[in-house]
């Protein structure tokens, strides 16, 4: 008998293909901005890596998670621009899913990264995810504010995020980098199991 936690993995990486969750545009009907901004919000292929980001910064310590704050919106921004002028690379769906399991064992193993690392990191799972965020525009789609919109909810989560993983690192005991490195577990786990499956799908 398979145990419940197999389950719950099984269903966040069926939920969490960038394949399938980047093929519909949010229409808010406010315009390209707000759909921009709700876009990434709608799939765990962007919220899985996006915490697993975060956390690690917190590790890295507040005086480099702050770079973070620059480096992983610019790399939306720019992953948007570079689908603009190079729509389709076939690669980028399975390096999403790889940078999931990437930065899921680094927060795992609570690695303590040189900072030009913890910055090139940063910069390429934006870099990637503004990509992906980009091939749900249309031709009806302002891209420019649907890409300034997701530029905006990326940096207002990694802030976000990034503040409450140093509070929480910050409490009494050491459970808390326990806790948090025990998600990163998990999250490579799905990570792993998803890039398994896109893998395997060309010969399914």
């Amino acid at each position: 008998m398979r145990a419940p936690g197999s389950y719950m993995v099984s269903a966040l990486v069926l939920l969490g293909t960038p394949s399938v969750a980047h093929a519909h545009l949010v229409n808010t009907r406010l315009g390209g901005f707000y759909d921009g901004m709700l876009h990434p919000l709608t799939g765990f292929e962007d919220a899985l890596p996006w915490l697993a980001l975060a956390i690690l910064a917190a590790f890295q310590g507040p005086q480099r998670a702050r770079w973070l704050l620059v480096t992983f919106p610019l790399g939306l921004l720019t992953g948007g621009g570079l689908w603009e002028l190079v729509p389709g690379l076939s690669f980028v769906p399975a390096l999403s899913v790889a940078l999931i399991a990437i930065v899921g064992l680094a927060v795992a193993t609570a690695i303590l990264l040189p900072l030009p690392i913890t910055l090139a990191l940063g910069a390429i799972v934006g870099l990637v995810h503004g990509y992906l965020n980009a091939q749900a525009m249309t031709e009806t789609t302002d891209h420019l504010l649907f890409i300034l919109g997701v530029t905006a909810v990326g940096y207002v989560t990694i802030t976000l995020t990034i503040a409450c993983a140093i509070v929480f690192l910050q409490g009494k005991g050491n459970w808390q980098a326990i806790a948090l490195r025990a998600s990163g577990s998990w999250i490579a786990a799905i990570g792993i199991m998803a890039l398994g499956l896109q893998l395997l799908a060309p010969a399914i």
